[in-house]
């Protein structure tokens, strides 16, 4: 007979040693072996020492996959996230607090893909991983309902999932860009234009609905200033077309995010951006080494990865506490561009 360790299971691969080899080995009951593997604190001292030694002994690893089973607990937790080809602070930060918190991430990449979404978030409910954190892109997760009802815990992300009610952190967008109005109007702006995400993604319609609101309780008109849509250079191009021409062009420009910011950068091209206020909605690559730099609305992406998680594991603790959605705040960070001041003109012509 082979020693423990030194046989061939049917695929040629050497038998893993069992922890009926380590009871052997150590000359303790099955059950002994089991305690001590699952950190009993009651097993006495001696009884640990010797199970520890035959596990060095044999190089004996518990069989995770069991342990799972008869658990119901992997360790392991799952990220739909939109990009992961990239910088992504949240992604980041997500793995960051899971690994403190002894769970280990399995992340995937949307691409912005609603039915690459739809198979990703149903390969990861198939695993039974602990928990599952979804950067949401789809216009409707009802799919979901029957595993959230078989207990799977999941998060929202950046914003809400629709269709079903789920825990949910994101960014205070209304507020950033009211920030980010008012901040361009003390500057003598009166003609601020903006150009963001389709109002088919949550972000995109809450930030235009707080640009259009800014507008109103400064008394100054909302038509032809506010321009929502697919991000494209072509349909960037056209609103920058119409806001920047006329007798009466806008003097400041408000970005809905990081992909907007960088697409009305590249249209304009460096001298025409430097005339302008411009503050962006979240960090842009590199943003200090423009002229002037880019003053930004900056979220809170690391926190909100953070928060992600502990509310999952408050999900996973007790799974019939009410959904919550937490909003994490915004800060402003001023490099230069959205100190722009106004021409002399608009400034007067504003009363």
């Amino acid at each position: 007979m082979s020693p423990a360790g030194g046989g061939s299971g049917a695929a040629g691969r050497p038998k893993r040693p069992t922890m009926v080899d380590v009871a052997r080995e150590a000359g303790v009951a099955l059950r002994t072996v089991s305690r001590v593997v699952n950190d009993d604190p009651t097993v006495g001292p001696e009884y640990v020492a010797k199970v520890k030694a035959a596990i060095a002994a044999l190089n004996f690893r518990p069989d995770e996959r069991a342990r799972q089973l008869r658990t119901g607990v992997t360790g392991t937790i799952g990220a739909a996230v939109r990009r992961i080809a990239e910088i992504n602070p949240a992604l980041a930060a997500i793995e960051q607090t899971a690994r403190a918190s002894g769970l280990t991430l399995l992340a995937s990449s949307t691409d912005f893909d609603e039915a690459r979404e739809r198979d990703i978030l149903l390969s990861m409910c198939r695993q039974r991983l602990d928990g599952i954190i979804v950067e949401p892109i789809g216009e409707n997760h009802g799919y979901l309902e029957a595993e959230l009802a078989d207990g799977m815990p999941v998060v929202a992300m950046d914003r809400p999932m629709s269709g079903i009610s789920v825990d949910c952190v994101m960014s205070d967008n209304a507020a950033g860009i009211g920030m980010a109005f008012h901040h361009l109007h003390q500057h003598g702006h009166r003609r601020v234009a903006y150009i963001g995400d389709s109002e088919r993604v949550y972000s995109g319609r809450e930030r235009a609905a707080a640009f259009r609101a800014a507008l109103l309780a400064h008394g100054l008109p909302v038509d032809g200033l506010v321009h929502p849509g697919e991000i494209t250079a072509e349909r960037v191009g056209a609103a920058l077309e119409s806001v920047l021409s006329g007798p009466d062009p806008a003097t400041a420009l408000i970005t809905g995010n990081t992909d907007t910011t960088l697409a009305v950068l590249r249209r304009l091209g460096p001298a025409a951006a430097s005339r302008l206020g411009i503050v962006g909605f979240d960090e842009v690559p590199l943003a200090d080494l423009l002229q002037p730099a880019l003053t930004v609305v900056a979220q809170d992406t690391a926190n909100i990865g953070r928060t992600a998680v502990e509310l999952l594991r408050a999900r996973i603790a007790d799974p019939s506490r009410p959904a919550q959605r937490v909003v994490v705040p915004v800060a402003m960070r001023v490099r230069g561009s959205g100190e722009v001041a106004a021409p002399a003109a608009s400034a007067v012509n504003a009363g």
